[in-house]
């Protein structure tokens, strides 16, 4: 009976050791201090062992590099007219198609003139009268003054013969009262020529209105451009001062407007002090640029609203590809900065400490450097200090890269070899 017991005994502890063993192992395991899976693969990605990481790279530049800003513009005509008539009438006559190019001094719009034409007929004949009685008052005062000489003659003469006692007093009174008659009657030929005199002039300012009023008839293009949507047709009546007809632009030249922080003013105002600054423009479908001008207007105040100032560029756009209303990205060139190193732009990295880049060192491992990046010029971004000329930097894989990494350039479709 006993050793029944015994046996039984064993047995129960032999299956508790079994069932234990494989508890027992993986807690060995989890407390084990050897190297893990994850540093296994970090240190496999080390010169001299593991496999290498595939990357793109591309070799630090060194060009001359043009300091820009780019912001976004509109087009404004250089000049806008809208033509309003000064006269009302009749419109007779349109000489040109909506949407027409004009010169200036073309003719654009005739008013009816029987109006204008039969006010100044009016002014030059009461002109002509006022002529001719000018003459009839110059003609009387040569008659009057040549009575009133004879009258004085006669009026002395009988004068001295009422002082011998030859005539009587009433005989000699008589003769003066007439040579005092015909003196006032010179007075008032003289009186009557000025008064002519004044009214010819009066004719005569008729006379230049009625002119300035028919010529207003015949409506010229003032300026260069071209014309807009014609607003009352042939046929119609216009009031003077009152009906716009249409408008004209001038794009030949052309201004574009846009606007750029204040605080690049100071550098704007440096570096044109120094000569004409170049305004490039592009189509925002982000194409190649279409025109260069020059910056020709800063304005006088900054924006408060907005903390922008306005600027202009002038263009000469002779090939009006720039039209009036459209919108731009504008390019204004600030300077160049010579001998400039840069990278692709999506070499650069962000970290903790701020901007970094991958470098390849001669055994194919990488160095994470520090870098000041400068400003941005289409894929390429300016490195002010943490590379050199000729070093090659990773551009893409830089996500499974780490500093010490051992790195492949293979020659497929998205993996490049560093030149040189």
């Amino acid at each position: 009976m006993k050793a029944i017991t015994t046996n039984r005994v064993l047995a129960t502890i032999a299956k508790a050791s079994f069932l234990c063993l494989p508890l027992a192992v993986l807690f060995l395991q989890g407390c084990s201090t050897g190297p893990s899976a994850a540093d296994s693969s970090k240190k496999g990605g080390k010169k001299g062992g593991g496999a290498a990481v595939p990357v793109v790279v591309a070799t630090v530049a060194q060009k001359d590099v043009p300091i820009e800003l780019t912001v976004v513009g509109n087009v404004e005509a250089y000049n806008t007219i809208s033509i309003i008539p000064q006269i009302g009438g009749q419109l007779n006559r349109v000489y040109f198609h909506e949407g027409d190019f004009v010169k200036k001094g073309d003719h654009l719009f005739t008013i009816d003139p029987r109006p204008y034409q039969a006010a100044l007929s009016q002014a030059q004949a009461n002109l002509a009268r006022d002529t001719a009685a000018l003459g009839q008052a110059q003609a009387n005062l040569a008659r009057d003054t040549a009575s009133q000489a004879y009258a004085v003659v006669e009026a002395n003469r009988y004068q001295k013969l009422f002082e011998e006692g030859v005539v009587s007093k009433e005989q000699g009174d008589q003769f003066r009262t007439n040579a005092d008659t015909l003196a006032q009657s010179v007075l008032a030929d003289k009186a009557a020529i000025e008064s002519s005199r004044a009214q010819m002039l009066a004719d005569q300012a008729a006379i230049d209105t009625a002119k300035v009023s028919l010529s207003y008839t015949e409506i010229d293009s003032p300026i260069d451009g071209r014309t807009g949507n014609l607003m009352v047709k042939e046929g119609n009546v216009v009031a003077a001062n009152a009906t716009a007809l249409i408008s004209i632009a001038q794009i030949e030249p052309i201004y574009v407007t846009f606007a750029v922080p204040e605080s690049k003013l100071p550098d704007i105002k440096q570096y044109m002090a120094a000569g004409p600054l170049q305004v490039a423009v592009k189509p925002q479908d982000g194409k190649s640029e279409i025109a260069r001008g020059q910056l020709t207007f800063i304005d006088n105040n900054v924006d408060m609203t907005t903390g922008t100032i306005k600027l202009k560029g002038t263009f000469t756009n002779a090939d009006r590809v720039l039209w009036p209303g459209q919108y731009l990205n504008v390019v204004l060139r600030l300077t160049t900065q010579p001998n400039a190193l840069t990278v692709p732009n999506q070499a650069v990295q962000s970290g903790q400490d701020g901007s970094f880049v991958y470098v390849v060192k001669e055994d194919r491992t990488v160095e994470a450097r520090p870098v000041v990046t400068g400003t941005r010029v289409n894929d390429d971004l300016v490195i002010q200090k943490g590379v050199a000329i000729g070093e090659t930097v990773v551009t893409e894989g830089q996500l499974r890269l780490a500093p010490g990494s051992t790195v492949q350039f293979g020659n497929g479709k998205n993996l490049q070899r560093p030149p040189g």
